[in-house]
């Protein structure tokens, strides 16, 4: 679906690859700035949903890494929650290839501008829940009732994953926040590598655009979490979402 012919697709590709891994590291739903950029350079609704689900993979990869300090401890709930992600996981990707391409079409404005309205409450809603270590124990139930829902999402279409797997664990699991911020990099590496096994056996994946986008997306998530704490992350969590909105309403009139 890539013109090698055309070099200015290439370089888009690898800078939108570098910013989305950036703000991945800084505020979270990097993906719903590759998945327009794929638009942009003329892939269909859902090649550029399952490129972008393959291409994501490498930077959760790093995330885990980066957060490895922090998962000790969390064994138990990493096994059951794990599970539920994978299980949600398939579930979506099996949705997003069994349905009619048309039903993916129809839904995906909905679901970006779903997302994007995730990433700008996201704040108000941790203040809401408040710091998960001054409650109780993990309301386990219905934390792997959420998760799976929440994976099913990320595996049909996984724009602003990360957002939706931190505000389900804030909700129903009983630790600090970085803590399961580092368990959110573990579930996200599950329902993507689901995707990368599922997508890669019957999906449009633009094997080019992978190339492009997974080194350079870690890259940009490696030299992200290096200057966060300079970078203003409020404004770019509202540049990502005015983005994503402005992205979900042009796609409602295509």
């Amino acid at each position: 679906m890539i013109d090698p012919s055309q070099p200015w697709a290439l370089v888009f590709l690898l800078v939108a690859g570098l910013l989305a891994g950036a703000v991945n590291a800084v505020a979270g739903g990097g993906s719903l700035l590759v998945f327009p950029a794929l638009l942009g350079v003329g892939f269909p609704p859902l090649a550029a949903n399952v490129t972008n689900s393959v291409a994501q993979w490498p930077g959760y990869a790093g995330l885990v890494l980066g957060a490895r300090r922090e998962l000790p401890g969390q064994g138990g709930r990493i096994a059951v929650t794990a599970v539920a992600a994978a299980l949600g996981g398939g579930v979506g990707c099996t949705l997003l290839l069994v349905l009619p391409g048309s039903v993916f079409d129809a839904v995906v404005p909905v679901l970006v501008i779903l997302a994007s309205l995730t990433m700008a409450v996201g704040p108000w809603l941790k203040r809401r829940i408040g710091d998960p270590a001054d409650r109780g124990r993990d309301r386990t139930p219905a934390l792997l009732a959420a998760m799976f829902l929440a994976a099913v999402y990320g595996g049909y279409f996984g724009g602003a994953l990360g957002v939706v797997l931190i505000s389900t664990l804030s909700l129903f699991a009983h630790d600090e926040l970085r803590r399961l911020n580092a368990l959110k990099g573990v579930l996200s590496l599950v329902v993507a590598t689901v995707t990368v096994v599922v997508f890669a056996l019957g999906a449009p994946v633009d094997r080019l655009a992978v190339a492009l986008l997974a080194p350079t997306t870690l890259v940009g998530g490696y030299v992200g979490a290096l200057v966060a704490r300079r970078m203003p992350e409020t404004l770019l969590r509202w540049a990502v979402v005015l983005l994503g909105l402005a992205v979900g309403v042009a796609l409602l009139f295509t």
